[in-house]
C-alpha cells in the first residue's frame, strides 16, 4: 500500500498549477477549498493512502450533494496527479437529471422585479449589469471585456483559457449602455467597475444581488449571476428553437451542456402529459 505525507507545501504549489494552467479563479478556489478540507480531514501525522482517501469520500458524502462531492473528488484526484501520487478515488454515478429545481429557477417575472427594485433605489450599474448578462448570456467572468470600446463596436471579443469567442451586443443594449456609461463618466475601459475602477468580481456582484431580494420579493436562492446566463438561454430557447445556434451564443463546445442551461422545471411537461386524455 503507497502511503505519502501532504504538507501545506504541496497545496500552495497545487494552486500555482491551476494557475498556470489558467484554470478560471472560481475553478481555483473551489479545487484549493477542496484539498485544503481534504488536508484537515487528515489524522495527525498527515498520512494519505487510498484508505484515507476512500474514508474522506465517505464523509463528505455524508454531508454534501452528489454534485458538489464529484466536484470535490475532482478536486483531489488532480492533486493527487500534480504531486504523482499513484492514488485515485471514483467519483460517484449520478443520474442525469431531467427536470430542474423549481425553486432556483429565476423566472422572467423574478428578471423584472429585479431590475424594478433596483432602478426604484438608483442603482443603475447593477440596473444595466444585469441586463447585459441578461441580453448576452455571458458568464459573469466574461464581464471585463463588455467595454465602452466593446460597446461601440457592437460586440466583445472574449480571450480565456486559449479559446477566442465574439459576444454580440444587441442594438437596444448598446444604446442603454452607452447613456450609462455617458452618465457615469466612463468614457473607455470595462463599463462595470467599483468606485476605485476596477472591474466587479464575482463577489461583488452576488453581495449586490442579494441585497436586492428582500425589497424585490424575489427568493435569494435564486439570484446569483449565472442564472441569468440560464434566463437568457431558456428565453432564446423558447423563442427560437434552435439549440445549435444557442450553444454557439453560450460558447458551448458541445449541445450536451447546453441542454442542462434550457431543462425545464417540469410543469410544462405535466400540462402536456394533462392533454393527452387518458384518465378518465
Amino acid at each position: 500500500m503507497n502511503a505519502y505525507i501532504m504538507t501545506r507545501e504541496q497545496i500552495r504549489f497545487y494552486e500555482q498549477t491551476l494557475r498556470l494552467e489558467e484554470r478560471c479563479e472560481a475553478t481555483i478556489q473551489k479545487y484549493v477549498a477542496a484539498v485544503t478540507a481534504f488536508f484537515a480531514f487528515l489524522p495527525e501525522d498527515k498520512t494519505v493512502s487510498a484508505e484515507t482517501a476512500l474514508a474522506w469520500k465517505a464523509d463528505i458524502s455524508g454531508k454534501f450533494s452528489a454534485g458538489t462531492v464529484n466536484v470535490m473528488l475532482a478536486a483531489v484526484n488532480r492533486f493527487f496527479a500534480c504531486v504523482s501520487w499513484d492514488i485515485r478515488v471514483k467519483q460517484l454515478k449520478v443520474q442525469r437529471r431531467v427536470f430542474r429545481d423549481r425553486e432556483r429557477e429565476l423566472t422572467k417575472t423574478d428578471y423584472m422585479r429585479l431590475l424594478n427594485e433596483a432602478w426604484k433605489q438608483g442603482n443603475l450599474r447593477l440596473y444595466y449589469l444585469m441586463q447585459t448578462l441578461g441580453d448576452t448570456g455571458i458568464r459573469v467572468s466574461e464581464l471585463p471585456f463588455i467595454t465602452v470600446e466593446a460597446v461601440k463596436n457592437g460586440k466583445a471579443v472574449v480571450d480565456c483559457k486559449g479559446k477566442r469567442r465574439e459576444i454580440l451586443i444587441p442594438k437596444k443594449l448598446r444604446e442603454r449602455l452607452l447613456a450609462y456609461c455617458a452618465g457615469a463618466n466612463i468614457a473607455s475601459g470595462c463599463v462595470f467597475v467599483t468606485r476605485n475602477g476596477k472591474p466587479l468580481n464575482r463577489s461583488n456582484i452576488w453581495k449586490e444581488l442579494q441585497r436586492l431580494c428582500a425589497e424585490a420579493g424575489v427568493d435569494r436562492r435564486k439570484v446569483f449571476p449565472h442564472n441569468f446566463r440560464r434566463l437568457f438561454a431558456v428565453s432564446f430557447y423558447r423563442a427560437e428553437k434552435d439549440i445549435a445556434k444557442l450553444a454557439d451564443l453560450l460558447g458551448h463546445a458541445s449541445i450536451n451542456t447546453t441542454r442542462i442551461y434550457i431543462m425545464e422545471n417540469g410543469e410544462e411537461h405535466e400540462r402536456q402529459m394533462e392533454k393527452l386524455g387518458l384518465v378518465v
